[in-house]
């Protein structure tokens, strides 16, 4: 009597990460770092996007060789009473992959995407709290229906999962940088010379700031601050994503007198390079799950100074690897970036704890074996 056919154990577990789009790239940068480090004998990624378009579709495509689908992974709740029949009709363009792992990185309140992912097949669904937007229930049904939630901070576990008994659900995963690429040492050409494009007088110092021009980052807090410090020059990088808040940005520029000391730079695909020109970050968010641009930056040995939110609590020992200030006080801003912009030997105590900081703690290496970690124990690799 022959034997029954036995399961291929050695193949890699199929697994997909979803996300809305790649077009504000920062989440999808971090989600790729993940899948570029996963070991292939053990794990076979997809990616499924919502809406296609942005450079890192190319990425997944054309660089990595990864099955790459646009197709709707959540759909809306409402009506409720359907919303059985249209989840299965979803999941069945999905079922045919066989996907056991199923990673989401949509970062609003949806609990549709896991019964999509449970209909298409998925035994796992887990997906990775970004932000620190919380108290719906949409929120609540969406962890009850996880495997896992990754958190990006420490106080997303105390604040958002015990009060609802699921804290045995989260799993602590601080995002990581390369930290070879992201170096002091690094000087690239595609950057721009600061000093030079914007006339930018030697002996004053350039502030830079790397966020999306949103209202969330908050940038008119540093504008403020930095009214009265006229030895500073402000460099904003990062891609315009909403017009009236850029243009109210504009506006209190010219309101402050500023319009020669502050710089628009958009979005900067050389950031160690950009960073190399600066003399001090700030980061004045009013909301950050884990802000990658501050590990970026401290990667690259400068001194920081960013808003006191829990990401970035787990980051900055206060007075060690770099400065932490509450969140819309303005003038306590400006007191942090008067102290590091007159002391040059402060600048570069702070800077230097900074990068060994992201060496001990936050590369992507680290990052990515995490994850990997957490997939194996879920399948048994």
């Amino acid at each position: 009597m022959s034997r029954p056919a036995q399961p291929d154990t050695k193949r890699p577990v199929p697994i997909l990460f979803t996300i809305p789009n790649f077009t504000t790239a920062g989440t999808g940068r971090a989600m790729l770092n993940i899948i570029e480090r996963l070991d292939r004998d053990r794990f076979a990624p997809a990616v499924a996007v919502q809406r296609d378009g942005g450079a890192l579709s190319r990425v997944v495509t054309e660089d990595l060789g990864l099955p790459f689908l646009v197709a709707p992974t959540s759909i809306p709740a409402k009506p409720r009473y359907s919303l059985p029949l249209r989840a299965w009709r979803v999941a069945r363009t999905l079922r045919p992959y066989r996907f056991r792992i199923w990673h989401s990185f949509h970062y609003a309140d949806d609990y549709t995407e896991p019964i999509i992912a449970r209909l298409a097949g998925a035994s796992h669904w887990i997906y990775t709290k970004k932000n620190d937007w919380w108290g719906s229930n949409a929120w609540r049904m969406r962890t009850r229906f996880a495997r896992c939630v990754v958190t990006l901070n420490s106080t997303m576990q105390r604040e958002f999962f015990e009060p609802i008994q699921q804290a045995h659900k989260a799993r602590h995963i601080p995002r990581g940088v390369d930290a070879q690429r992201f170096h002091a040492e690094a000087r690239r050409t595609t950057a721009p010379a600061l000093r030079r494009e914007f006339a930018i007088p030697p002996e004053a110092k350039i502030v830079l700031c790397c966020a999306i021009l949103v209202a969330r980052k908050n940038h008119p807090a540093l504008i403020e601050a930095l009214a009265e410090l006229p030895q500073a020059h402000l460099v904003l990088a990062g891609p315009p994503m909403e017009a009236s808040y850029v243009a109210a940005l504009r506006e209190l520029i010219r309101e402050r007198n500023m319009k020669s000391r502050v710089h628009f730079v958009g979005y900067q695909a050389d950031m160690p390079g950009l960073l190399a020109q600066a003399d001090v970050f700030a980061l004045p968010s009013r909301s950050e799950g884990m802000p990658v641009a501050l590990l970026e930056a401290m990667s690259c040995g400068l001194p920081v100074v960013a808003t006191a939110l829990a990401g970035a609590r787990d980051i900055v020992e206060p007075g060690t690897h770099g400065l932490l200030v509450p969140v819309d006080d303005v003038r306590a801003l400006r007191t942090a970036l008067a102290r590091l912009l007159g002391d040059p030997s402060l600048r570069a105590q702070l800077g230097a704890a900074a990068r060994q900081r992201v060496e001990q703690r936050f590369t992507i290496d680290a990052e990515a074996r995490a994850h990997e970690d957490l997939y194996a124990s879920l399948v048994n690799v």
